[in-house]
Order: C-alpha cells, then sequence, then structure tokens
C-alpha cells in the first residue's frame, strides 16, 4: 500500500474526487434529497425504505462489496458495505444516515423542500447538509480511489442507517447483532459541521439527548369557554404554568436534579473556548435571530459552554388545539413534547426520572397527568489527540488550506458513543458537510458546496494518512 500513499497518487485521487463533486456526485446528492425520507412519520416509512435502496445503488456503483441491508427489531433499513483488500491497513468504518427530519412548515421554505435547487454557491433541501451530503462524500471518496488507483490505501466499511433522525432506539441490539461485521480501528462520521464556511472543524464533543410528552387531561370532551369557563381549568394553561417552571429567568434548565451529575468543564477546556474567536454577530445573523432578542443562558458562561457542554431544555412541540378551526371552547387535554440535551457525565436516564417526577409534581387542580419517554441517548466526549486526530487535522489544513478548529457540537449522534465503546474506545473523528448557517433541521437547510467538495478532498487524504 506504500505506492497509495505517494503524494502524487494522493493528488491524482484528489482531483478525481473534486471534478466528480461537480459532477456525479451532485446528480447523486440531489436524486437522494428527492427522497422524503422522514423515519419520524410511520407515512413516510415506504421512503426511507425506498433511500435505503437509493444508497445500496450508489454502494454498488461505487465499488463496495458484500452491499445489504440490516435490520434489527423493524427498525428502518440500515445499508453496509464494505472493501477489504489491505491486510496489512487498519479498518475504518465510514458512518452516515439516510433519514432526514420533517420539513416543518413547508410554506416558509423558498421552495420545494424535497424539490433541491442552487442559490448563492449553496444547495438547498430536507437533507441537504443532515446528512445526505455526508453519504455522498464518503461513497465519492471511494469511487475515486477505486476509479483512480483501482485499490484503497486502508480496509474501509460503510454503514448508513435509517433511524439516526429519531434516536436511533434500536442501536444497542442492531450493535449485538451485526458488531463483527462492523469491526474497525477508527471512525468516521461526516455528520457533524464545519466552524464557519472556509474554516474546517473536527468535533470532539456531543451532547446527549433525553425527553418525552406530559399529557394533561381535565375534560372527557371540549365545553363551552363561556358557559363553563370560571368552574372548569383549562388544560392548556395548566400546561403552560408547568412548562414555565422548566427554566430559569436566563432560560437555563431549572427543574429538581437537572444539574445533578453534570461534570463542568476543567479550567483547561474553559481556556481552550476562550480562546476561539468569538462568533455571537455572526451567529445571530445565520440564526436569523430577531433584533433585540436577547441570548438565552447565564451570562456569566461562555457562549460555547452554554452551546455544548450544559445542558438545555426545549419545548419541541405543543398541542392543545388548532389555531385553524378554533373556536370559545375548553379543550379536554393539553400535551406537550420535551427535549434535554445532556451534558457530559449526565445519565439521560435519570434525567428522564427527573423531570417526569418535577411535572408531576406540579399538574395544578388534579388534573390526570401522564408521561412517556421519547428518547434518552448520554453524551460523548474525548479528547481530539493522537494518530488519527494527527492525521486528520493534517489532511482538513491540506484539503481547506486553512487548520481545523476544535470545537464541541450541542447536538446528539447517538450512534457515535456505543460503537466507539464497543470496540474498545477506538478513534473517533467527526467531521461533516454542515455550516452554521446551514439550517439543519430548519427551514431552507442548505448545503456550502465548496466546503462539500472541500471535505470530499479530506476523506481522501485521510484514508491515504490512516
Amino acid at each position: 500500500m506504500a505506492e497509495l500513499r505517494d503524494p502524487a497518487t494522493v493528488e491524482a485521487v484528489v482531483a478525481a474526487a473534486r471534478a466528480d463533486a461537480a459532477g456525479a456526485a451532485r446528480t447523486d446528492l440531489e436524486a437522494l434529497v428527492r427522497i422524503p425520507g422522514i423515519s419520524a412519520d410511520p407515512a413516510h416509512a415506504a421512503d426511507v425504505a425506498a433511500g435505503a435502496d437509493a444508497v445500496a445503488a450508489l454502494m454498488v456503483d461505487a465499488g463496495l462489496e458484500r452491499v445489504r441491508q440490516a435490520v434489527v427489531d423493524d427498525c428502518p433499513p440500515c445499508v453496509i458495505g464494505e472493501w477489504t483488500h489491505a491486510p496489512d491497513a487498519p479498518t475504518v468504518l465510514l458512518y452516515a444516515h439516510h433519514d432526514v427530519q420533517p420539513p416543518g412548515f413547508v410554506e416558509r421554505w423558498s421552495g420545494d423542500p424535497f424539490e433541491p435547487w442552487e442559490r448563492d454557491g449553496r444547495l438547498y433541501g430536507r437533507g441537504t447538509a443532515d446528512d445526505k451530503a455526508g453519504i455522498v462524500a464518503h461513497l465519492a471518496t471511494v469511487r475515486a480511489w477505486l476509479r483512480t488507483a483501482g485499490e484503497l490505501p486502508c480496509n474501509v466499511k460503510v454503514m448508513v442507517e435509517g433511524e439516526e433522525e429519531i434516536g436511533s432506539p434500536r442501536l444497542h441490539p442492531f450493535l449485538d447483532r451485526y458488531a463483527d461485521e462492523l469491526r474497525a480501528d477508527v471512525l468516521l462520521l461526516a455528520d457533524a459541521g464545519n466552524w464557519a464556511v472556509g474554516t474546517p472543524g473536527l468535533t470532539y464533543s456531543l451532547r446527549g439527548l433525553a425527553g418525552g410528552t406530559i399529557r394533561v387531561r381535565a375534560l372527557d370532551g371540549p365545553l363551552h369557554s363561556g358557559m363553563a369557563g370560571g368552574a372548569v381549568p383549562d388544560p392548556v394553561t395548566a400546561l403552560a404554568r408547568m412548562l414555565a417552571t422548566l427554566t430559569d429567568e436566563h432560560g437555563d434548565p431549572a427543574f429538581d436534579g437537572c444539574f445533578d451529575d453534570w461534570v463542568p468543564p476543567t479550567d483547561a477546556e474553559r481556556a481552550r473556548l476562550a480562546a476561539l474567536p468569538d462568533p455571537t454577530d455572526e451567529l445571530r445573523a445565520v440564526w436569523g435571530l430577531r433584533p433585540g432578542v436577547a441570548l438565552a443562558g447565564d451570562p456569566a458562561t461562555s457562549l460555547f459552554e452554554r452551546l455544548w457542554l450544559r445542558p438545555v431544555v426545549t419545548v419541541i412541540g405543543i398541542d392543545g388545539h388548532p389555531i385553524a378551526g378554533s373556536s370559545n371552547q375548553i379543550v379536554a387535554e393539553a400535551a406537550a413534547r420535551i427535549s434535554v440535551r445532556v451534558a457530559t457525565g449526565q445519565d439521560p436516564h435519570r434525567l428522564n426520572d427527573a423531570l417526569r417526577d418535577h411535572l408531576l409534581a406540579r399538574v395544578p387542580f388534579g388534573l390526570e397527568a401522564s408521561w412517556e419517554i421519547s428518547e434518552a441517548t448520554p453524551a460523548w466526549r474525548c479528547e481530539p489527540t493522537g494518530p488519527a486526530f494527527a492525521a486528520a487535522d493534517a489532511a482538513l489544513t491540506a484539503a481547506f488550506g486553512v487548520p481545523p478548529v476544535h470545537m464541541g457540537v450541542g447536538a446528539t449522534i447517538p450512534f457515535v458513543g456505543p460503537f466507539a465503546a464497543a470496540f474498545g474506545g477506538i478513534p473517533t473523528l467527526l467531521l461533516g458537510p454542515a455550516d452554521p448557517g446551514s439550517r439543519i433541521h430548519g427551514e431552507d437547510e442548505s448545503l456550502h458546496l465548496g466546503d462539500w467538495a472541500s471535505l470530499i478532498d479530506t476523506q481522501v487524504r485521510l484514508l491515504a494518512a490512516l
């Protein structure tokens, strides 16, 4: 494999990959974006399956072998392929996911969420950045090596799952069944993001995820608000009172036990955060924060600590009665779905219990109340040191022209911690196609096409270095 690490060979493969990013890979990405594989919506189960079929076909076209779809406990299909003809080289597992978030308010998009369009060097559409660009980046990397050099510089396995956007609830039984097939020495994910357009990121920490749905009921059915109002409690305002106790005046979590097992950043980590440039103005702009709206969180803590290393609670869904079609009535019940981003050291199961106990202890008027857990994933972090991280730093610097920022991400990738642990804490490299302006999970999600080409370039170089 020494000849595959020759600089001239690597540059030839890079050139092929960059040409591919503007041609076949771009076409592949747009075709995937047109598939509305929304794993959270059972009505789109066939679309999720179609996404898996499309990914499998792309794997075969890229030159991967033993391409198959793996399932456990009726999970959405996970697509696996491999090329393992380098007996003296390590094995790298490339991870991405083919399912996507719902589009939300379709009328607020600038175009059809599932018909991609380009504007100002960005490709728009649901899943462009999260994470269909990651899938195609992996396969374009493999294709460039095999078609240019005839082989890969190391063993490669590719896994593209189909339930990441619902928290990978069947991850543990999946790993129990398929661990031997997925065994690797390094894990490389293309589901994270960059510091800014043109400046790459290398992610070393992720928050976890907990939460569930609280439901309160007062009536067998709705009542006339004039005839019964003043005596019959309103479930919506009752629920609002309960939800208001979840945060303090800064917007930080305030429910009982929310910080009990939190591990604060060390002095060294806080110093690392303090050395990063302040992106507040840029983030306000790309987030679309309205003028005069203050940032949430304790102002005594840094922005990065709030975004990456502390827990946060969000109401991500609320039911009472839609405004459209509403009338003067007291609704029978109200419900809210609550999401908690879990910080370092915290047990998501304990947090779910704490959240449940806090809410159920504050139900007013004796309303009937129930709690249903929806997810429980711990946080993950590592120190970005060692040969694999040094190789990633070098590859990112060569591809982007500037060194990467070692950064945290406040979001969750459930696969990372369990997989790394299953193989003895193997190095885990989190790269990705998104940037702060990508609006992943939001309206007008987009991908910076130049940075995407640089990500593919990075992965070509990284396989050779590893």
